[in-house]
């Protein structure tokens, strides 16, 4: 299945303020940007987890009315902090406010500060992953079910009501974030329109796409549904340009390009901006 290239930048909510991630938002749009991303964090990461932070979802909710071409969506959404029935039910809220734009993206959470200084539970890394397939499975039923009823280790729903249903069908894309190839890529497998995920090289991203494979075939699904993603930061244009030729080539089709944390948020969309129309004509 051959999938069009597509270009995404992944910006951050935190230390800028409303007004700059509006803009930020706007200048990405602009640029042409095929879809446009935020975080998902309780603290700011870096080396200081004080600085503010904005919420992912809500940022979400406010920027699919700053847009009205690209898609938007959070790299990623941490499963952990929200229940499913509630997610399935924010996310198809931003689905609708967007026209049916958006670009679900969920992983296990992985940032245990977070956790303990909320008080929230942080289980093993199995579990995280065990937690994930259960949510999106869950939450796949909502988004179909009149009723869902689902009976997992971690979730449950009993003849649960979620409407309205998404825009999209049967559901938004779910794109899934994370390199582990015993279990998380067992989860692309089964859940996956979209893997944001690989090695740092061609070599080694060679050997997970192998192995995603494998996983793709206990599950009995063609690995070519799944399209590939990959986040290049663009510090270094020329590095950029050669990852994209190097992940083009392995099958990548969707680039998420990531300006530099800690940078003048506005700066750092116009840099990508800039680097844009080189990588398109690559």
């Amino acid at each position: 299945m051959a999938f069009p290239i597509t270009f995404g930048l992944r910006l951050n909510q935190q230390i800028n303020p409303i007004d700059a991630q509006r803009d930020a938002w706007r200048i990405a749009e602009a640029a042409g940007f095929d879809h446009v991303w935020a975080f998902d964090h309780l603290n700011a990461l870096g080396n200081d987890p004080t600085q503010p932070v904005l919420d992912g979802w809500t940022t979400l909710g406010a920027m699919a009315e700053n847009t009205k071409r690209a898609r938007i969506g959070l790299m990623v959404t941490g499963n952990l902090y929200r229940h499913p029935g509630l997610l399935a039910k924010i996310a198809v809220t931003v689905d609708h406010l967007t026209g049916g734009r958006l670009e679900f993206g969920l992983g296990a959470a992985w940032n245990e500060p977070e956790f303990t200084q909320y008080g929230i539970p942080f289980p093993s890394a199995a579990d995280r992953i065990r937690m994930l397939n259960e949510s999106i499975t869950a939450i796949k039923l909502l988004w179909s079910e009149d009723r869902a009823t689902y009976k997992g280790r971690f979730y449950q729903l009993t003849d649960a009501i979620a409407n309205p249903k998404p825009i999209q069908k049967p559901h938004p894309p779910i794109w899934i974030g994370g390199s582990g190839p015993k279990r998380t890529l067992r989860v692309v497998a089964r859940h996956a329109d979209v893997w944001n995920g690989g090695g740092e090289g061609p070599d080694e991203t060679k050997e997970l796409l192998r192995i995603l494979d494998e996983h793709c075939a206990k599950v009995g699904r063609d690995r070519k549904q799944i399209r590939l993603s990959k986040t290049m930061r663009i510090d270094d244009p020329d590095a950029a340009l050669k990852q994209l030729e190097w992940s083009k080539a392995l099958g990548y089709t969707d680039f998420l390009l990531f300006p530099a944390r800690g940078a003048d948020l506005r700066k750092g969309a116009e840099a990508a901006a800039k680097i844009l129309p080189r990588l398109r004509a690559a």
